[in-house]
């Protein structure tokens, strides 16, 4: 039974099956309702609220595995058009790799311009396809071959672009409109544009100034409410022989904003810590907290060794805070002892383009909730 050979069932960085993923129930729904009616999909949250696990709970539904074929590619590490097509042609391939029904040779048969490299297992023998950034010679050809390719398959395509929002940094200036005249013609294939820019996310499909204007229905991904996630959380204790005070799932929810992959992990760290038939307890959460931190503790010096050190200054501002507001004014300035407001903006603007900052309106705060925490106990 699966639910049983799983070890320790807060899964982290994976989704596994429908028994080990949180409630989403209404999104799952609205999400099979758009693809049954052909609409594209923006999918927009923060990072690590659980936007993957949620494609990945779509596609494992009946309804959508059973009538499509389903790709999913993440483009967080693409720069370029070239490289946009290499993820998205190899995510592709592996899933025609998975395939038994021969889908193998009319890949090749359709997308002739990749030159592809062959491996061969030194222990089996077997010969496998492979695909590099050489691979694609010729982008906009390769593209053109790919969308005439899902669009030749036996059954409709669901395609899942993670961090879309990338497109529009790319090197080349014609990329969101190239793709838009592509997905336009497409009449089988169903997309999902998923992101975590929500401001570039809703400026890209609600400005009339660019090209993927209204080419897709928007979808907001909150926190699963905390009714939802504390029962699941017990049902999992108690599954394995064990329980866990409700007191706890509520300052874990609470600690991280509902934020699931914070909550998951810490989860994962709270059942280890909980022996078979103990009940886990709030004076456990401190020891998983540093745990979790401790092991994190080279990455974090690496990370805050490449700043500046107004930026330095800056980020241990905010992560005393916690959750920041007026970042700018005198009072935030003076409190924390800070160059000036202009100096802050210089630092803020960096710390955000890195990915180190989150912001909502006026409100900024660390986005790696761990890294916040280790500023504050080290600083």
């Amino acid at each position: 039974m699966e639910e049983l050979t799983i070890l320790n069932p807060f899964v982290v960085g994976k989704y596994v099956s429908p028994h080990f993923f949180c409630d989403r129930e209404v999104e799952t729904q609205w999400l099979m309702k758009q693809i049954a009616n052909g609409r594209n999909t923006a999918l927009v949250s923060f990072r690590r609220m659980g936007k993957t696990g949620l494609i990945f709970h779509l596609f494992n539904q009946p309804e959508v595995k059973d009538h499509y074929h389903t790709v999913f590619v993440d483009v967080y590490a693409s720069s370029s058009l070239t490289e946009f097509v290499y993820f998205l042609g190899k995510a592709i391939l592996e899933q025609v790799k998975k395939d038994k029904h021969g889908f193998m040779d009319h890949f090749f048969q359709v997308i002739k311009s990749l030159k592809v490299g062959f491996t061969v297992d030194p222990v089996t023998g077997e010969t496998s396809f492979d695909l590099g950034l050489g691979s694609i010679q010729s982008p906009e050809i390769t593209l053109d071959e790919i969308f005439h390719y899902l669009e030749s398959m036996d059954k409709p395509c669901v395609v899942a672009i993670d961090e879309f929002q990338q497109v529009g940094f790319y090197q080349e200036q014609h990329v969101e409109a190239l793709l838009r005249s592509k997905i336009q013609q497409c009449k089988k294939t169903v997309f999902i544009f998923s992101g975590s820019k929500r401001h570039l996310m809703y400026n890209m499909f609600n400005s009339p100034a660019k090209p993927f204007y209204q080419s897709a229905v928007s979808m907001g991904l909150e926190a699963i409410p905390l009714d939802k996630y504390m029962p699941f959380v017990q049902s999992l204790f108690e599954e394995r022989g064990k329980s866990v005070s409700p007191s706890v799932i509520e300052k874990v929810y609470r600690k991280f904003d509902g934020t699931t992959w914070y909550m998951q992990l810490m989860m994962n760290e709270l059942f280890t810590s909980t022996g078979y038939g103990e009940c886990c307890t709030e004076a456990q959460l401190d020891a998983a907290l540093s745990g979790i931190i401790q092991v994190q503790d080279g990455g974090h010096r690496m990370l805050l060794s490449q700043l500046s050190y107004k930026q330095k200054q800056v980020l241990q501002a905010i992560a005393k805070e916690g959750k920041a507001y007026g970042i700018t004014s005198a009072e935030f300035v003076g409190r924390h002892r800070l160059t000036s407001a202009s100096s802050v903006q210089s630092a803020v603007r960096v710390l955000l383009k890195k990915d180190i900052l989150t912001q909502q309106d006026d409100c900024y705060w660390i986005y790696d909730y761990f890294f916040g925490e280790w500023l504050k106990r080290n600083f």
